[in-house]
């Protein structure tokens, strides 16, 4: 399958002199928890007006990737920097980087202008900016109506989309997406792929991860494959296909069980079946 087109403001940006500093440069990054080897001298980069895939199966690494870079564990080893900046070091780089866990764990009792509020807050941010901002955010996401309403009742749809509005708050350079498209019904999960392409255009940067191979091919401009704590291989989906060996029109989750010597699906279908 070809990659996304690139519109011609993203080959601009890409271009231009900030290329020679990487949105997200992660270095031997190291982390152990006891015994175990979580990352073991993890090397990424994400470029200005690029957006990245972090694929890999369970326990390979990804969510200690994203909490070291967000700034929720501390890595034994290794340098994070977003746009230059030392984000192991200076707390305030954190404001460059939009996160969105993989399960949002909200203040449902807050309603979601309270929450807003309150992350913004958080990150010293005016109350009149992120009025602005929120506004702008849940409009476009089409729950502007029930801003003031307790999240309690809120399905997992309505709370991915006001966690994805807080992740935008500070204006970020590089969004950490950690399965952005989770509960969300098939019209916001169009919006929410064309905001990420939209956020790339625009000169930012977007490490998106997923189980979700079929989403990341069509997304992604390169993908990363990480297993037990290793970058295994880094490309555009037929640059993996040509890594692991595989046929130009191989189906992707072939080249992804190829590389991480995944057992036979249908096998193991036929195994639990008897």
């Amino acid at each position: 399958m070809a990659p996304r087109p690139r519109s011609q403001e993203t080959l601009a940006v890409r271009s231009t002199d900030c290329q020679d500093v990487a949105m997200l440069a992660i270095a031997n990054l190291r982390k152990t928890y006891g015994n175990f080897v979580a990352l073991e001298g993890l090397d990424l980069k994400i470029e200005p007006g690029e957006i990245l895939a972090l694929l890999g199966p369970n326990g390979a690494g990804k969510s200690t990737t994203v909490k070291c870079l967000v700034g929720l564990l501390r890595p034994d080893a290794g340098t994070v920097e977003v746009d230059g900046a030392d984000a192991l070091a200076d707390s305030s780089a954190r404001r460059l980087s939009g996160y969105l866990p993989e399960v949002a764990r909200l203040h449902e009792t807050l309603t979601p202008w309270e929450f807003l509020l309150l992350k913004g807050r958080l990150f010293d941010l005016d109350d009149t900016v992120v009025a602005e901002r929120g506004e702008r955010s849940l409009r476009g996401f089409d729950i502007l109506d029930r801003k003031d309403e307790p999240m309690v009742a809120f399905s997992k749809g309505m709370l991915q989309k006001v966690s994805i509005s807080a992740a935008l708050l500070t204006d970020p350079k590089l969004l950490v997406f950690d399965e952005p498209l989770s509960g969300l019904d098939v019209t916001t999960t169009l919006i929410v792929k064309q905001l990420m392409h939209e956020f790339a255009a625009r000169g930012g940067a977007v490490l998106h991860c997923s189980h979700m191979l079929d989403v990341v091919e069509n997304t992604a401009d390169r993908i990363a494959v990480l297993d037990r704590g290793k970058l295994l291989a880094c490309g555009s989906a037929d640059e993996l296909r040509e890594q692991s060996g595989k046929g130009s029109h191989e189906h992707l989750d072939d080249v992804f069980r190829s590389l991480v010597q995944a057992s036979d699906p249908a096998a193991a279908a036929k195994a639990i079946l008897g």
